[in-house]
């Protein structure tokens, strides 16, 4: 029988659990045996009895546990002391930062642990439901605009009253990702003028659908890349990207930013001489923060006020506003990819499988991840 194993997250902020009791009563209709640490759930409202009554077993000895485990799913990178304590065939699946914690992936090998990075579950048709980066764009899209809402000294639909009407508020969305179309979707709702900038002509339709007005970009080329995401463009395209969109920011009440390139710095969308044309007592919520962020000013979890605008750089909203939530879809996602990899009671790696293979980091003392691997030689040399 598959041991599985979750063990309660220790980075700092992190209010995520790996699996809910929804998924672990689905987890032991499957077979497997499931074991979730003492506590793992409390910051997502999840309490150890809820677990047990799933069909779970607590445990309290963290390192004994790992040990035991064939199969491990955490919401980010184990720790070089967890890897260390793990067995050597063991699997672990989660946010494990392919790009950025590659030290993680360096131990992950070392330790001949398969590892399965949720980043990198391709997006493709049959991999939907494992789409764990999707699920948490939408919370954080959603959250944002609530976020700028709460901050912004306006209204944002608009209001007509006996001491006269008031105009809706002006939102502009920069990237029709999963967290801008959310965010579109969610500044509509709320009765604001929304327009948005994205270089991938494609999402057009999408934003429009939405209520959303597109703001035209003097494209010579796609900004598509692989997976649907956006690829990195050139200094001088940018810079006429900031100009066209410089003036639509100088009667907007919000910004949210969300434009990511996997495994890239974040672009930077919006200037300091951007911010000072914005309008008094505007607000920014840049989405990219953990990448280096989409604003020039942002700073990762703080409020930076310049020029009486207001900069927020949430690192995490999911984690740090919705942490039930995004710990249901981020165990869902989870419970999807595992399916793929126990059949018949045993864990296997299906090498022939493209999701699989795909989202592989690392496996038989190697990390997989082409590009991880390129950056790891890199760091090395």
């Amino acid at each position: 029988m598959v041991k599985l194993f979750i063990p309660k997250e220790r980075r700092a902020g992190e209010t995520r659990v790996a699996a809910t009791p929804e998924s672990v009563k689905h987890f032991v209709e499957d077979g497997l045996e499931v074991i979730v640490e003492a506590g793992a759930g409390l910051r997502s409202s999840f309490s150890d009895l809820d677990y047990s009554g799933a069909g779970a077993a607590i445990a309290t000895d963290r390192t004994d546990t790992l040990g035991r485990a064939d199969l491990v799913l955490v919401v980010n990178p184990p720790e070089a002391s967890e890897v260390a304590a793990l067995r050597t065939d063991a699997v672990v699946i989660g946010f494990l930062a392919p790009y950025d914690n590659l030290e993680a992936a360096r131990s992950l090998a070392e330790g001949n642990v398969t590892s399965l990075a949720m980043e990198l579950v391709p997006r493709i048709s049959r991999a939907q439901s494992m789409d764990a980066l999707s699920s948490q764009a939408s919370i954080a899209g959603y959250k944002a605009v609530l976020l700028a809402a709460t901050r912004l000294g306006k209204y944002f639909p608009l209001m007509m009253t006996a001491a006269g009407t008031i105009k809706p508020a002006r939102v502009v969305v920069m990237g029709a990702g999963v967290a801008g179309l959310q965010a579109i979707a969610t500044a509509k709702r709320l009765g604001a003028i929304v327009e948005v900038s994205d270089i991938r002509p494609v999402v057009k339709e999408q934003v429009e659908s939405l209520g959303g007005k597109f703001i035209e970009l003097p494209l010579e080329e796609s900004g598509e890349g692989k997976g649907g995401y956006a690829k990195e463009m050139t200094p001088e395209f940018l810079a006429k990207q900031r100009e066209i969109v410089k003036k639509r920011l100088t009667v907007a009440d919000v910004a949210i930013t969300t434009a990511l390139i996997p495994g890239r710095p974040a672009p930077k969308l919006i200037g300091k001489d951007m911010v000072e044309g914005m309008p008094a007592g505007s607000v920014i919520v840049d989405l990219a923060v953990a990448q280096g962020g989409n604003c020039e000013l942002s700073k990762a979890d703080e409020e930076v006020v310049h020029n009486d605008v207001l900069i927020l750089g949430p690192s995490n909203l999911p984690a740090s506003s919705m942490p039930r939530d995004s710990s249901v879809l981020f165990a869902r996602n989870l419970r999807a990819l595992v399916k793929l990899l126990v059949k018949e009671g045993k864990l296997e790696i299906d090498m022939e499988d493209e999701v699989v293979a795909g989202s592989l980091l690392t496996h038989q003392g190697k990390v997989i991840n082409e590009r991880t691997a390129s950056l790891l030689e890199g760091s090395s040399s």
